[in-house]
């Protein structure tokens, strides 16, 4: 039965379909990546990615295309994880441009459609290499006009551009070396292909008046980051509930609703456009606020606080006072986290094994911090893209250093003067942190061929900056050779990091070891509590 238009209810099954499929191979996809270590988790950001898109999409009533592409997109920004999931996002974004205010689309605005994602995919990314997500994103944007052009059966368009993509997926390790030497495909790509085939899938299914549910949506479990936050307010409180929520309908008249509130309270704030608003105010009346709310369309995370009692916490708490300069920064587990929070950090959000907070959990860190100015420290390559979006997303002044690993980010926090500016701060922490060297031992999740090294499951890796350098069964001896490798004359101190499971005692025993190698250097040894890798090493 041929399919010529989708509307909003069309869409949103085709979404559940790509979350369904994508959600059953995360793994597999996990297991492409190029570099055999545990922490491989592109096909788990995508998912995440895209399933807080369709938990945003869900939420909605409507069967306007345009609106619920809209929810679908600003659902997968908040919930981008990784660079892969940013991409993604940015992708899902020109999808939401394009079909703005649309009630249904065919051929030619999914070819738009696909047009635009592809042309935001690129922007943000500097420097965009071809034989990833990217290239695989341009193929099936050039599929779809292709076939655009042919017929207008959206299931056939579909079937062709999947075809058409699988083909540049497969193409990957020709245009990227080390895919080829990895004898594997390109991770992201892969995840758009999967997204295809699970909306193919989709398209049968409405061919034929199927109903979909959600795969497994409340079974996953995502991390939750919830800063603690202590209200600051007046002794005299006129107004006893801080009353906020989103309201979320199709023609909010937001200046109406203002004079509409303003006699509940004081404090109000009505932001945002005729489709998604945020209202804030201080009121003795919520129940009465909320009914206000609900004329103009329906209510979405909606938090109401006795303000009389956060006010006799706030008493008996020590007070703070706003500071110039604040920071976020990213940790990988809890000594290192204890670490970073020691030389200054605000806030440390917990990275967890994969360390892939979400741009919303970095920009609910960023919001959390009492400060004119947040600086975002990422500490982690996989995060840079999060780190940008987040500084968007939480509508305050905040700038990211690119600190690609812990010790960079350490470095860098330990050059933080709160007394000196902005640019001052961010020229200074930017300079020390390149002068780290930064190493990883960790464990093989899989076999594979790498940078000339055969690796075997189970086997320790020694990676600089990200490179594996050496390999082997014996922890000690990849520890040496890594270090090895890292060491230069002008080195002057050698610091590790223990986790992956290692007790005190043996960490010790491996620095006393190194100790005897390397007489030449300083050594020294936190306990950092990272999963999964035996040891963090910083060189300087």
């Amino acid at each position: 039965m041929p399919y010529y238009f989708f509307d909003g209810q069309d869409f949103k099954v085709m979404l559940v379909g790509a979350a369904n499929l994508l959600g059953q191979v995360r793994t597999e996809i996990d297991n492409l990546n190029v570099f055999p270590v545990p922490d491989g988790d592109t096909g788990t950001n995508i998912y995440l990615t895209l399933l807080s898109g369709v938990k945003e999409m869900q939420s909605l009533a409507t069967s306007s295309l345009g609106a619920v592409a809209e929810a679908f997109a600003r659902g997968c920004l908040l919930g981008a994880r990784g660079n892969s999931g940013v991409i993604l996002s940015q992708i899902v974004r020109g999808f939401a441009d394009a079909l703005s205010g649309k009630e249904r689309a065919g051929v030619h605005e999914l070819a738009r459609a696909f047009s635009l994602g592809t042309e935001y995919a690129y922007c943000a990314v500097d420097n965009p290499v071809e034989g990833t997500i990217l290239t695989v994103c341009r193929a099936i944007s050039q599929a779809t006009l292709e076939a655009s052009v042919k017929t207008r059966d959206l299931l056939r368009v579909i079937i062709y551009t999947y075809r058409q993509a699988q083909q540049a997926l497969d193409y990957t390790p020709e245009l990227l070396p080390v895919l080829k030497e990895a004898g594997v495909v390109d991770a992201g790509g892969k995840g758009l292909v999967v997204i295809l085939e699970g909306i193919i899938q989709a398209l049968e299914d409405l061919a034929v008046k199927k109903d979909i549910q959600l795969f497994d949506l409340a079974a996953f479990q995502q991390r939750q980051f919830a800063p603690s936050r202590k209200a600051i307010l007046s002794a005299e409180i006129d107004y006893t509930y801080c009353t906020e929520f989103v309201l979320v309908g199709q023609n909010i008249p937001l200046e109406t609703l203002k004079k509409e509130l303003a006699p509940y309270g004081d404090c109000l704030l009505v932001v945002g456009n005729e489709k998604t608003a945020k209202i804030h105010i201080h009121s003795n009346h919520p129940g009465l606020v909320l009914e206000c709310g609900l004329k103009y369309g329906s209510l979405r995370s909606v938090e109401i606080n006795n303000m009389e009692e956060q006010y006799l916490e706030w008493k008996r708490s020590p007070k703070e006072e706003k500071q110039p300069l604040g920071i976020v920064a990213v940790g990988p587990g809890e000594g290192l986290n204890a670490i970073l929070e020691s030389l200054g950090a605000n806030v440390v959000v917990d990275g967890g094994p994969t360390m892939n907070p979400s741009a919303q959990d970095l920009a609910t860190a960023i919001k959390s911090v009492k400060a004119d100015i947040v600086i975002v420290l990422p500490n982690n390559s996989n995060i840079l893209l999060a780190a940008e979006q987040a500084v968007q997303i939480a509508g305050r002044s905040a700038r990211v250093i690119p600190s690609v690993t812990v010790p960079q980010g350490i470095a860098a926090l330990m050059a933080f003067n709160p007394c000196s500016s902005l640019m001052e701060n961010l020229s200074k922490m930017t300079e020390v942190m390149k002068k780290v060297k930064t190493g990883e031992i960790t464990r093989a999740a899989k076999d594979s061929h790498i940078n000339g090294w055969k690796i075997r499951e189970g086997d320790y890796l020694g990676l600089v900056e990200g490179q594996v350098v050496t390999c082997g069964s014996d922890l000690a001896e990849v520890l040496q050779q890594t270090l090895k490798e890292m060491i230069e004359e002008n080195s002057s101190l050698v610091t590790l990091y223990f986790g992956g499971d290692l007790s005190t005692l043996e960490a010790e025993s491996f620095t006393e070891a190194m100790r005897r190698r390397f007489p030449e250097v300083d050594f020294e040894l936190y306990y950092g509590g990272q999963p999964l890798y035996q040891f963090i090493i910083s060189v300087e």
